[in-house]
């Protein structure tokens, strides 16, 4: 017989989320003192202190940080048994939360997004587009079934992930039709410093791997002539088509621009700005037939743009 219950592993990690008995039994629905008098028979029966009691603001021993990192493992996978029980009673019906990074979720996902609603409308789909770092922690946490991404993976993330190259993201240096090199298409390393750059800010994933680029091909990045920096994609391509200044967008972003060409793209000689997409999922989590049919949309996508 287990010396604890699911229910005292719940507890125990609603009081570690919380840091507060209080907000803990409202998260749980159930009275405070129940809640307490389950912290203290878990204690007694593992004969370990798993709560600071000492403060105002609860927070766990190092026993209790030990305690909860298994409980969470052990809590995780009783969630992923009663979501493979399930996945095989629905047969083709389930939840499928899928994750990107901004510009994916913004500019590439919705195809997949479409077609899959589509092809599979008795299936709940679900979206988080965040940060590369956001997205990638809540897919080792499970909270996301799979996702894509660019950037960086962050290296103490990648051992929970399953990761598989998707496609490449080429990044295009645009300007305004109405912009002084317009008629030139293809531009020296040098002409960078005559333009007014309009990017993301600088704490961006994206601008810090094309500053990165830029530097490997012996471009002083500090000297490029920035004049606005902002938050979005859609405000950076509205200020570039307005003459404002020259951006660099990934080409997902700009499709329809160039299909209205209300936008010119500027070529550097010796330089090709690209970057890898991955498709990423949890190691250690069921696979699901959602799962399985969104990868096959993902798959065919994958095939549409290398084509």
């Amino acid at each position: 017989m287990l010396p604890f219950t699911l229910q005292q592993l719940r507890i125990l990690k609603a009081v570690a989320t919380e840091k507060s008995l209080t907000k803990a039994a409202e998260f749980l629905h159930i009275s405070q003192p129940s809640l307490s008098k389950q912290i203290k028979t878990l204690e007694k029966t593992l004969e370990i202190s798993l709560i600071n009691r000492e403060s105002k603001r609860i927070s766990l021993t190092e026993n209790g940080k030990i305690f909860l990192h298994y409980s969470e493992r052990i809590l995780a996978l009783c969630e992923e048994s009663c979501r493979a029980l399930i996945d095989l009673k629905n047969g083709e019906r389930g939840n499928l939360t899928v994750g990107a990074s901004q510009t994916i979720g913004i500019y590439l996902l919705p195809r997949v997004l479409a077609l899959f609603a589509q092809n599979y409308p008795q299936i709940n789909l679900k979206v988080q587009v965040n940060s590369t770092r956001i997205i990638a922690k809540n897919v080792s946490n499970r909270e996301i079934d799979l996702a894509v991404v660019g950037g960086e993976i962050p290296n103490d993330l990648r051992k929970n992930l399953t990761i598989e190259n998707f496609v490449e993201d080429e990044f295009s240096l645009i300007i305004s039709k109405s912009h002084p090199f317009a008629t030139k298409k293809k531009i020296t390393k040098e002409d960078l410093y005559h333009l007014n750059f309009i990017t993301l800010n600088s704490n961006s994933t994206i601008r810090k791997f094309i500053d990165n680029i830029l530097s490997q091909n012996q471009i002083e990045t500090k000297q490029l002539k920035i004049i606005m920096q902002l938050n979005s994609i859609e405000g950076i391509k509205t200020a570039v088509s307005l003459g404002l200044g020259a951006a660099f967008v990934s080409s997902s972003a700009i499709e329809k621009e160039i299909e209205l060409e209300t936008i010119e793209i500027l070529t550097i000689e010796n330089i090709h700005i690209t970057r890898k997409l991955f498709i990423i999922s949890s190691s250690q989590c069921y696979k699901s037939k959602a799962f399985d049919f969104f990868h096959i949309e993902l798959s065919k996508l994958k095939n549409n743009l290398e084509n």
